[in-house]
């Protein structure tokens, strides 16, 4: 009995489809045919696209070994990103942002159409049209009064994800001394680091030496966005990943800005410290991630300078703060000269006002702490303004702050009575403590 064998798919096909099919067939096993010429001996069938030469954008003609020719219209191609998985970089962006902020205001509302809102972004950065949007800015004024610009949670999703694929290469290349803004090197990295270098410069306490403290005037506002620019070109090769580095540092965030808070209070900033009064070629604003990341870029070339050309063995910065040591004073005073010749090169200057040269003996105040032969304290600026912000705040925030301030204190080497003296205005609130070490606040127990 005759086999039968059925073409489910034959009946479906067009006439053409089917006279394409019988006609490829030979081909596609290597004897004859119009294509076989195209697809030589180490190309498959499916290859034959690959094969012929680069077609002119807009429209494509498909033609094979049929009667038919067919016509099909091309989406244009998208700009070339950095990296192909640009949208999970994104997403761990909005994770990082969000860190610490999730019950914001301004997070909750970006929260309610999360995925709406990173789709739209990865669509604008992956096109080249991002443009930062509004921002916030107000006034604080502890410890003195000074501006602050609040992104939107877009726009900080951004400054992450830059921070997120730029930041490794710059820290590797960053000297140990530098603090602030990288991971690992807070403040309290700071006066560890100071203690290290004025013990190593004194050889323990036993030498007498020097130190030079210099303090850059109004460094965020004094930034020239076009010198950091030429720094970061140097370091970031991927086209698409610096342009969205100059568009976030050339941004001018005064174009768009919501002022909050009473006149009186913006009056309080000094003018020459206002961005408000900056070039708009210069300034950063204080508060964004991308601001504190591009000071240390800017600034690694001073500190490259001074270990390498000044060869300054002990130095230590903390953002625009930087203390050398030295047994000669001499030395100092020369190092001091070639400092602001460098600034001068990145248009930065020294505050004359708040230069310090003296002997280490009397204590070295940096970071919040004063290093002293053999110890490190609590600075009593600090002390003081701590107990007398306790006694002042609501009831209701005295908890979570007196345990702040012991963490804080705790961190010198040498912190007892700074510690005793804020249990004891604890104490006067209603608050329990930690009897023995006085590291901890416990909560008044409500009825």
């Amino acid at each position: 009995m005759p086999v039968r064998t059925w073409d489910l798919v034959a009946p479906l096909a067009h006439k053409a489809t089917a006279r394409h099919t019988t006609e490829t067939a030979a081909p596609a096993r290597g004897t004859s045919g119009a294509v076989a010429p195209l697809i030589g001996a180490s190309l498959r069938p499916g290859d034959v696209d690959s094969a012929m030469g680069p077609l002119t954008p807009g429209t494509a003609t498909s033609t094979t070994a049929t009667r038919t020719t067919t016509t099909r219209a091309m989406r244009p191609m998208p700009l070339p990103s950095a990296d192909p998985n640009l949208f999970a970089l994104l997403v761990q962006a909005y994770l990082d942002c969000r860190r610490h902020k999730r019950n914001s205001a301004s997070m909750l509302a970006f929260e309610a159409r999360a995925e709406h809102h990173l789709y739209e972004l990865h669509e604008a950065l992956a096109s080249g049209t991002y443009q930062p949007g509004q921002s916030i800015c107000f006034v604080v004024r502890h410890p003195r009064p000074r501006e602050v610009w609040a992104a939107q949670p877009r726009d900080r999703i951004v400054h992450h994800l830059l921070y997120n694929h730029i930041a490794a290469r710059f820290h590797a290349a960053f000297v140990a001394d530098s603090c602030a803004c990288i991971p690992g090197r807070g403040t309290l990295y700071g006066a560890r680091r100071l203690d290290h270098q004025v013990r190593s410069c004194t050889h323990n306490w036993q030498r007498p030496a020097h130190y030079l403290k210099l303090d850059l005037a109004n460094f965020f506002v004094s930034i020239d966005k076009h010198v950091l620019l030429a720094q970061l070109q140097r370091r970031i090769t991927e086209p698409w990943w610096m342009a969205l580095a100059a568009t976030i540092l050339m941004h001018d965030p005064r174009t768009n800005v919501q002022v909050r808070g009473r006149p009186d209070e913006l009056a309080l900033v000094p003018p020459h410290k206002s961005l408000f009064n900056a070039p708009a070629d210069h300034g950063l604003p204080i508060g964004n991630l991308s601001s504190q990341f591009f000071a240390n870029v800017l600034l690694d070339e001073l500190d490259q300078h001074i270990k390498h050309r000044i060869r300054s063995p002990h130095y230590v910065r903390y953002v625009d703060d930087m203390v050398l040591l030295h047994p000669s004073p001499q030395w100092l005073n020369h190092a001091r000269e070639q400092v602001q010749a460098k600034l001068a090169d990145l248009h930065l200057a020294v505050n004359p006002r708040k230069t310090i040269l003296q002997s280490v003996a009397r204590g070295v105040d940096f970071v919040g702490q004063v290093i002293r032969p053999w110890r490190r304290t609590t600075r009593r600026h600090t002390l003081l303004t701590a107990l007398h912000r306790l006694m002042e705040m609501p009831a209701a925030n005295v908890y979570a702050a007196g345990n702040s301030y012991l963490g804080t204190v705790r961190q010198a080497t040498h912190s007892h009575a700074e510690r005793a003296a804020l249990c004891k205005a604890l104490l006067r609130r209603g608050h329990a403590v930690e009897g023995a070490r006085l590291e901890k606040a416990f909560r008044r127990r409500t009825t």
